[in-house]
């Protein structure tokens, strides 16, 4: 263990490192935790984490990561002083959090690519969560610092970061088989919540049937809740757990939408079990969104020390949500003197459907697809937008590269143009940033169409929220 002197000395540096981070340029938000580990090494992050009077809890996932966090922190920060990191998905911010900030439970998001650069095992073992919350698990990118890797590797990788719990509860959805599977292989370990949907009016049309995650058999649905996930099951009797938390029914409109959720859970900082039934009013965000809802209201209910006002900190938070909760870059669609444009990141094939999904809610005409591709090396990725971009059954389609290579991209673009002869190619440079995010916007402004959508690769944050601004601002 880390001796007192040099874990004090390790603290000071670190925040010396954040006062200097805020002065130069780069991430104020992981300099200060490498400095730290670069003193104290691994066992000043234990001794770091073990700070925290309750404990950590991590989320993780192909997608809904940030908003779930987002959400968790919003539902925790009414009961119990927190430390938070999301978006820097790296050991260094969890650091970071823990050396500046003050507050007996951490709430961390934490992405994974791979077990080279995700380390979830390392992660778990240094920081010993008492929670890992997984949203889903989907085809995802394949290339990461210039290797393709495969997607086996990459599920792994998520199952790692719960794997050595032996303390505290896993939350996870079980309408999605892979992250349901975590769950049962830890419920031998640890106490699990699941959550899923138990409503009609969601239901997907066309959607993947997977491989089973335990014997690799194709999984039989019943039914379909945004692509893969459902009510599945399979010859070798791994089936779809019954979710702890539920939603039971749903009411759409243009203006809000109406959830009611039922909850019958235990809560493992309370040592307890605890129901609770809610009805809820919340912004039209999306379909991926009541995913995102269900997996920080089940979290929130697992973790809070404060169990007698669950659904009154639920009610507060959801009934008086606005858009603003959503990540900026994230999918939203703009009405721009009577023509709506959806727009937002859709890196991979899961993403992108919920995206299409949600504007098929605004479409009542013809569509124009603009649609952004992948890399080199991510065919896979094509195949699932290609199949989206069909599903809009679109009037015309633009295509412009989402990432670095032009010459890739014209190659989507030749299949594309089979199915679709009219559709255009735009061959707009990724260095030349700022010329992109300028045409991009003048073609969904111009668009001859009423309805536009505009989604695929791309800055996860920086093109898109910056399309998105110049769509609503002039």
């Amino acid at each position: 263990m880390v001796g007192t002197v040099k874990f004090n000395i390790a603290k000071i540096s670190g925040k010396l490192a954040t006062l200097m981070a805020k002065r130069g340029p780069g991430s104020g938000g992981t300099y200060p935790g490498h400095i730290f580990t670069k003193i104290a090494g691994e066992d000043g992050i234990t001794r770091l984490a073990s700070d925290l009077k309750i404990g950590s809890v991590l989320v993780t996932g192909t997608n809904g990561k940030t908003t779930t966090t987002t959400l968790l922190i919003k539902l925790m920060s009414n009961d119990v002083q927190i430390r938070r990191s999301y978006e820097n998905n790296i050991l260094n911010s969890i650091v970071t959090a823990l050396i500046n900030q003050k507050g007996d439970l951490g709430i961390f998001e934490y992405g994974i690519r791979n077990l080279t650069y995700g380390i979830p095992d390392t992660v778990q073992r240094l920081i010993d969560p008492i929670g890992v919350v997984y949203t889903t698990i989907s085809q995802e990118h394949t290339q990461v610092a210039g290797i393709k890797n495969p997607f086996e590797d990459y599920y792994k990788a998520k199952k790692l970061l719960s794997q050595g719990m032996k303390r505290g509860a896993v939350v996870t959805n079980a309408d999605d088989p892979r992250t349901a599977l975590i769950g049962l292989d830890k419920s031998v370990d640890v106490d699990v919540n699941y959550y899923g949907i138990a409503a009609d009016g969601i239901e997907d049309v066309g959607c993947e049937a997977i491989e089973c995650p335990k014997c690799g058999e194709m999984l039989s649905y019943s039914r379909h809740f945004l692509n893969h996930r459902g009510l599945y099951e399979c010859s070798c009797g791994f089936k779809r757990p019954e979710p702890n938390v539920k939603l039971t029914d749903v009411q759409f409109n243009r203006d809000s939408w109406k959830l009611t959720i039922e909850g019958d859970l235990f809560n493992y900082t309370a040592s307890r079990d605890v129901k609770f039934n809610l009805d809820l009013t919340v912004p039209p965000f999306g379909f991926h969104n009541i995913y995102n809802t269900l997996a920080s209201i089940t979290a929130y209910a697992t973790f809070t020390p404060k169990v007698e006002r669950i659904e009154s900190t639920i009610k507060e938070i959801f009934n008086n949500l606005d858009m603003s909760f959503i990540p900026p870059g994230r999918f939203e669609v703009v009405d721009i003197g009577g023509k709506y444009v959806g727009l937002g990141q859709g890196d991979n094939g899961d993403a992108i459907k919920i995206n299409a999904m949600f504007m098929k809610q605004y479409v009542d005409g013809p569509l124009e697809f603009i649609y952004t591709t992948p890399e080199e090396n991510e065919e896979e990725i094509f195949e699932d937008h290609f199949e989206v971009v069909k599903s809009m059954n679109p009037a015309h389609v633009i295509v412009v590269p989402g990432r670095k290579s032009i010459d890739k991209a014209r190659e989507y673009y030749e299949i594309i143009k089979e199915e679709y002869p009219d559709a255009e190619f735009y061959p707009l440079s990724y260095e030349k940033m700022d010329a992109r995010i300028e045409k991009l916007t003048d073609l969904a402004r111009n668009s001859s169409y009423d309805y536009v959508i505009m989604t695929g690769c791309g800055e996860e944050q920086a093109m898109w929220e910056r399309i998105k601004r110049n769509l609503i601002d002039n």
